[in-house]
């Protein structure tokens, strides 16, 4: 199976983590530490194999003068 590094969801790019989870709990597990994170993230199922893309908006740092 090809496991597309990235998928666009609603128009927003998301990342795989490069793990293929062998349950959908272990991937909503990892899943819901991304979000705590601050991650926007969505589990997809692909041939029976559970796959994680997060995304997270890089924010700029003020800079100072």
């Amino acid at each position: 199976m090809d496991i597309p590094l990235a998928r666009m969801v609603n128009g927003k790019k998301f990342m795989w983590d490069g793990v293929v989870y062998d349950s959908d709990e272990s991937a909503q597990q990892v899943m819901e530490g991304y979000v705590k994170d601050g991650f926007e993230a969505g589990k997809f199922v692909e041939d029976g194999q559970f796959l994680v893309y997060s995304r997270r908006v890089a924010t700029v740092a003020p800079t100072e003068g």
